[in-house]
């Protein structure tokens, strides 16, 4: 009889917590051939829609051709039924698609046309009418850029100011003697609402990379860019650029320099950072500091809140992180059976164990991922040990008969995904609790080159890794993080606690924590298994209004891939 009520009371206690959580998957559907990817990129009262990238023919010559992006974009019904697909392969003839865009509820599909002789690069935008998945209107001009010379680089990328009422574009022109920034501002009719601003800053190209724009409330732009020096490899004649600092510039809506925040805050050097506005609310810049310039760790963290207008500090608060908190490595034991690796898996996978350059959970690599502000003027910062790094296998055949021998290279992009840590600001700047989930994820794909140094920039349109990290939800009095993780991993909550690795996603869990604003606590739930459903991608998951959609993926070697998506709501 005793037993029999704790059973009940067990099963009561995992009704009452899946019963604020629920997750809706909709009918599987097919990407067309040669997509790229899928996206869910917003949702009204009407239903749910998506962007799906592919590529186009350009045009043919007598043998073969060349390719343009193009894009479809798909609506589902509010029961994830899919209402309309609409390629826009004519409308964007002799353009290349760049991506949808929602202002203020109206929907907009952009391309850009670069003009070799004139080497100009023009951004057009066009309304799309979401009803019928047509555009409503012509291409209208947004912007041009111009090359001085043929190796100038030009990126750009479209974005929200701080309260989501107007668009930006941030472009550069990379490859002169000094990069160049400039910031546009337009309406939801795109008409630029003030000139274009342009900076520079006095940086060589090599050694400044550009992180992060803000564009505040005020028009007021903060640029944060990582500063890199050159080092003596092992070789004398051997360099290498290293992470120096942050550089953080406040400027006005003119585009002069009004500020330089100090990213050497009492002796101690900046490593990772990250800045957010919300209406009628301060900036707020949360760092992780190492004591020494180049500290392979963090020794604490800081977060200050800032004046939009003057760029002063008003509050700064500083926590040294107690290592006391780290995990330690993920448990390998029983990984054969879990897995059921075959011996070149396991071989492959005791090799990336040792290229691991960094074991602690509050390494170098921990970065911000997330700030909220909550209903009593406090903030909420979440940030995970993430680490990407690309490494390169050769293998020697030798000939036969009258097969010569032969080297081949082959390359992998690898995604450590680790630990979080979580933690609450009160309005007064004060450090209130600290928690800390351990995690270790890793995700890795074959490629065929690489490029940078692994730190993503700005202007990095990558999506990777697609199954590993984590995605938020914030609801009235508690973050919800959803992630993929081993099932052996259920009651892992704490730090200290070993933990199982996950790298096969489709056998995986995902599951749900619930951490309450207020002290911190953590509820650990499995929200649904990968294996029933196609793998889901929590990380790139789109919060619209106060619903999670994400996209299940699953790759198959034979047919067209496996596509899913789902709405999680809680109630």
């Amino acid at each position: 009889m005793k037993w029999n009520l704790l059973m009940a009371a067990a099963l009561l206690s995992l009704s009452t917590f899946s019963q604020k959580s629920k997750i809706t998957w909709g009918d599987e559907f097919r990407l067309r051939r040669g997509s790229t990817d899928l996206e869910v990129i917003y949702a009204d009262k009407s239903g749910v829609y998506l962007q799906e990238g592919h590529l186009a023919v350009r045009s043919y010559f007598v043998i073969g051709g060349t390719t343009r992006a193009s894009a479809t974009l798909v609506k589902l019904d509010k029961n994830l039924t899919e209402l309309y697909r609409s390629d826009f392969n004519r409308e964007l003839k002799g353009k290349e698609f760049v991506q949808f865009f929602v202002v203020q509820d109206r929907m907009f599909v952009f391309a850009s046309d670069y003009e070799k002789r004139e080497k100009t690069l023009t951004i057009f935008g066009a309304e799309v009418n979401k009803n019928s998945g047509e555009l409503s209107g012509d291409w209208i001009m947004i912007t041009s850029f111009q090359k001085e010379e043929k190796k100038d680089d030009i990126n750009f990328k479209l974005a929200l100011n701080a309260d989501s009422s107007k668009m930006v574009v941030i472009s550069s022109i990379e490859g002169r003697e000094k990069n160049e920034y400039t910031i546009q501002e337009f309406d939801k009719t795109l008409k630029p609402t003030a000139k274009p601003v342009t900076i520079t800053n006095e940086f060589d190209p090599k050694t400044f990379q550009l992180e992060d724009v803000l564009y505040t409330l005020n028009k007021k732009k903060i640029l944060v860019g990582r500063i890199y020096e050159y080092q003596e490899g092992k070789k004398k004649k051997d360099k290498f650029l290293d992470f120096a600092n942050y550089n953080i510039r406040l400027y006005d809506e003119k585009g002069k320099q009004q500020k330089e925040i100090n990213t050497n805050v009492n002796g101690r050097w900046l490593n990772s950072t990250k800045l957010v506005q919300e209406k009628n609310n301060d900036v707020v810049l949360a760092a992780f500091f190492s004591n020494q310039r180049r500290g392979k760790t963090i020794d604490g963290m800081l977060v200050q809140r800032i004046n939009p207008v003057s760029g002063e500090v008003i509050t700064t608060s500083e926590k040294q992180i107690n290592h006391s908190l780290l995990t330690g490595d993920p448990d390998p034991s029983d990984e054969e059976s879990d897995e059921k690796e075959s011996r070149a898996e396991r071989k492959e996978r005791e090799r990336l164990d040792k290229i691991i350059d960094e074991g602690d959970a509050f390494s170098k690599y921990m970065r911000f991922q997330n700030i909220f502000y909550t209903n009593d003027d406090g903030l909420i910062v979440v940030a995970e040990k993430y680490h990407h790094y690309i490494y390169t296998l050769r293998s020697y055949a030798s000939g036969t008969g009258t097969s010569p021998a032969r080297w081949t290279s082959t390359t992998y992009s690898v995604y450590e995904c680790g630990d979080l840590l979580m933690c609450k600001i009160d309005k007064a700047g004060n450090i209130g609790w600290m928690r800390v989930l351990p995690k270790a994820q890793r995700e890795v794909i074959q490629i065929g080159y690489s490029t940078g140094f692994g730190f993503p920039g700005y202007f990095d349109p990558s999506n990777r890794p697609f199954y590993a990290g984590f995605g938020t939800l914030q609801t009235n009095n508690a973050i919800q993080i959803l992630f993929n993780d081993n099932p052996r991993n259920a009651t892992v909550t704490q730090p200290g606690q070993k933990i199982k690795s996950v790298r096969h996603f489709g056998k995986s869990d995902c599951f749900i924590i619930k951490v309450d604003v207020a002290d911190g606590k953590a509820e650990r739930r499995m929200f649904f298994t990968n294996a029933d459903v196609p793998t889901s991608m929590p990380r790139l998951g789109s919060v619209i209004g106060e619903d999670m959609y994400i996209i299940g993926k699953d790759d198959r070697m034979f047919g067209k891939s496996k596509i899913a998506v789902a709405k999680v709501t809680m109630n």
